[in-house]
Formats: structure tokens, sequence, C-alpha cells
């Protein structure tokens, strides 16, 4: 499996969508999800001009980034617990995952320490699912008003991960929902806060997802196969 085909295929997906919505492809960034995927893939992915790569855990992350180097943005998508943020602010230009104002604190003391300020996505529970992280759809704004303040750190805009559906189509609310939540911050004009970004769609509804206002898609499969294959 072809690893540059692979991408190419997946822009061309995104600049249709783009289209049916009136955007420009420009407007949105692929990631390419690197968990479990080996390194000569990875560098694969980044010779074909991927935007971002996006890892799940900081122990993975830097291992790769050790071997790989900084030939584009590394971003942190999966859930960072508190005592693994001191290494975070250090090898990721974004994490997408915050979801509470303990860890949003903390990211902001050790980016301090860093000499740095960190940029984030607010992870937002659109379905409300109970096994996702991500908080909650009605508590949302009270916390982008809560992390604002924090000087070093910079909130850019939100993440979501909606359930997995066998139609892409039934993912289209939640994608709405997040734009939406968007919208109503970006018109509260919170002095700190850029609604920049909206980090949502994977291999499965990017598409959809593009034509909801995405900024950001978070692709694996579609770039690189199932886990385990080569």
């Amino acid at each position: 499996m072809d690893v540059a085909d692979n991408i190419r295929r997946v822009r061309e997906v995104v600049a249709e969508a783009a289209a049916r919505s009136g955007r420009s492809p420009a407007d949105v960034r692929l990631m390419a999800v690197t968990k479990t995927v080996d390194d000569d893939r990875i560098a694969a992915a980044v010779l074909a001009h991927v935007d971002i790569i996006g890892e799940n855990y900081v122990q993975e992350a830097k291992r790769k980034f050790e071997t790989l180097g900084k030939a584009c943005e590394w971003h942190l998508i999966g859930r960072l617990q508190t005592n693994k943020a001191k290494y975070a602010v250090r090898l990721f230009d974004m994490i997408h995952s915050v979801d509470r104002l303990e860890l949003a604190a903390e990211i902001d003391r050790r980016a301090r320490e860093a000499g740095l300020v960190m940029k984030v996505l607010i992870e937002i529970n659109v379905a409300g699912e109970e096994t996702k992280s991500g908080v909650p759809l009605a508590d949302a704004v009270k916390l982008v008003r809560a992390v604002a303040p924090l000087p070093n750190l910079s909130v850019r805009g939100l993440m979501t991960m909606p359930p997995w559906f066998d139609d892409p189509e039934e993912a289209r609310p939640c994608f709405r929902a997040l734009r939406e939540l968007r919208d109503r911050i970006e018109a509260e004009r919170i002095p700190g806060v850029e609604m920049r970004d909206l980090s949502m769609g994977m291999t499965g509804d990017y598409g959809v997802a593009v034509e909801e206002g995405a900024t950001i898609v978070r692709i694996g499969r579609g770039i690189f196969g199932e886990r385990g294959t080569v």
C-alpha cells in the first residue's frame, strides 16, 4: 500500500468536499495519525507533504520525534495525563485534548517553565458518550472562559470525536454541533481565544467533516492502512 498514493486520494476527497461547501481545500490541514505506525511509513507520509503528525501517547511520540525530527508539526490528539504535561509542551506544537481546567492549568505552568505559549484545542464530547473524553457540550463555553486567562496557553479552537457510524452522514449532526459551538464562542469575543481550528473527521467520515467546517482532519487508516498491515 503506497502511502503517497493514499495521501493523494485523501486530498482529492478533501478538495471535493471543500468545493461542495464553498470552501478552499487550502483551509483544511491533513493530519497523519501515526499510532503504532512504523518510522519508515511515517517518513513516507512526511515526504508526501502531510501537514501534521498526530500522536496519541507522549512516550511513543518522544521516541518517534527523536528518530524523525521536526519536518512538520506534531500534535497530541490522545488523552493527556497531568504528569505528562511537562514533556508534552516540549514535544508538541498543539494539544487537541484539553477537557478540564486542572489539565489546562498544568499545561500553562509547564509551558511557562519552558518559556513558551502552548496552542491547545478544547476537546468536546458532543454526543455525551461515557467512554470518551471531552467536556460535555453544555459545559464547553464555561471551560473556555476559565481557560482563556492562562497566559502561557492559547486556545485555538475545538476538537471532537463522534460515535462510530457505518454511514458517515450519521456523524454530520456532531460535526455541525461543533461548528455551531465554535460560532457561539466566537460571538462572545473572549479575550485570548481564537476559534481558528475545528479538529474533526477521521478516515470513515472526513468528507462530511470538511463539508461542516473541519480545518484539521485526522487520518490514520486512510493513509497507512489497517493497523498491523504493510
